[in-house]
């Protein structure tokens, strides 16, 4: 019993929410109006694009894999409902093709580390440079705004108190977790992560499911790029620009190893909260959004260093 209290106190997730509820007791007490429920829930609107990328994220580094390109696969999406829109193409098909375009490029993505054999981290660097330059060269780096209200809802709209991106996030969460806990799928990619060439040894068809996780990673992206241009009203190549930085922060913040095999979907959410919450306080109480990477970055290095105190102490419970 003693032995199973202090497993659950030693965990990523009970340590992040420690350090949560820490840093918004002192955000709280430096300002307390940034704690007030419509300035949260006004604040919110920035991190769902974030929040919903690091689902499929958190299932890659799950793997030991990595996927740089979903900040441009996120802006060339973005373009391309905008351009589509402005040649006369109703925004339902605009939007459909734009998950289309994700899709493909997460599927490249997949297709690639699978069939050419290509690190991860080689090929997602490429494709990021690559759909980058695809995302301005058909843009011409011009913007498209303009979009009919029925449309901005989706980003700028409330359904029950909450952000319609937010239960979009959530119904995304909801089903993953499904996936994940009890079901051949979740013991697959933690199989993988621990220990690739033994797993494919075991029987599983490891390559069908990096090229489903690449592809859902390149969907997602392509999603939180509808819902980006729903909320800012306008698409732009530059879209997205940044998001695997504080993506692969959240959910390696979050107790998700890169070396694969360790760490939970719940934990990569309290890393996209935690990181919320600080970028926000950071610009709302000091108004200076350059001190943003500084805090991404020491929150990452309390992080990993925090982790291995956490695998130590883990370890010597048992």
């Amino acid at each position: 019993m003693k032995q199973r209290i202090l497993n659950m106190i030693w965990q990523p997730e009970t340590f992040l929410i420690v350090l949560i509820g820490i840093l918004l007791t002192a955000m709280g007490r430096l300002d307390a109006s940034f704690l007030q429920w419509e300035v949260q829930r006004a604040l919110s609107s920035h991190v769902w694009e974030l929040a919903i990328i690091a689902i499929p994220m958190t299932l890659i580094i799950l793997t030991a894999g990595i996927d740089l390109s979903v900040g441009s696969v996120m802006g060339l999406s973005a373009i391309t409902t905008g351009m589509l829109f402005q040649k006369g193409l109703p925004l339902p098909l605009a939007c459909s093709a734009s998950l289309l375009v994700g899709i493909f490029c997460g599927f490249l993505n997949g297709w690639f580390i699978t069939r050419m054999k290509v690190h991860p981290l080689i090929i997602t660097l490429a494709t990021m440079a690559a759909y980058r330059g695809m995302a301005e060269g058909i843009s011409h780096a011009k913007p498209v705004s303009g979009f009919p209200d029925s449309f901005t809802w989706l980003g700028q709209g409330d359904w029950f108190g909450l952000p319609v991106a937010a239960w979009v996030f959530a119904v995304m969460v909801g089903i993953v977790l499904w996936m994940m806990h009890g079901r051949a799928f979740g013991v697959g990619i933690y199989a993988i992560g621990h220990n690739e060439t033994a797993t494919r040894f075991s029987g599983l068809r490891v390559d069908r499911y990096l090229v489903t996780l690449y592809t859902f990673s390149g969907f997602a992206s392509a999603l939180a790029a509808v819902l980006f241009v729903a909320r800012r009203n306008t698409a732009k190549a530059d879209a997205g620009m940044g998001m695997e930085l504080g993506v692969i922060t959240a959910v390696v913040i979050g107790g998700v190893s890169i070396f694969g095999g360790r760490g939970t979907l719940i934990g990569a959410c309290l890393g996209v909260l935690l990181i919320h919450e600080t970028r926000e306080f950071v610009s709302w109480h000091w108004n200076r959004d350059e001190l943003n990477l500084l805090a991404l970055g020491i929150l990452l290095i309390l992080s990993v260093v925090f982790q291995k105190l956490l695998r130590h102490k883990q370890g010597s419970a048992i």
